[in-house]
């Protein structure tokens, strides 16, 4: 199904609004081995990071960073 230009409206709106877009430069083999790794487990490239960032997100909170002195 195609999509109308006011879906396409409304997406680009979200987006622009809710998202924020971030580049990544790998090496190209480290690349190959994050899309190998991903596919393995039947996610995306995109979908492995995200889940990447939000674990260690979540076990950084649990164990606090120790201070600098």
């Amino acid at each position: 199904m195609p999509l109308t230009e006011k879906r396409k409206e409304s997406m680009l709106k979200y987006a622009k609004e809710n998202l924020k877009r971030v580049p990544l430069d790998l090496q190209k083999s480290t690349y190959e081995e994050i899309k190998t790794h991903a596919e393995s487990r039947k996610e995306s490239v995109n979908g492995f990071i995200k889940r990447a960032i939000t674990e260690t997100l979540e076990r950084d909170k649990a164990t606090p960073a120790a201070e600098e002195e």
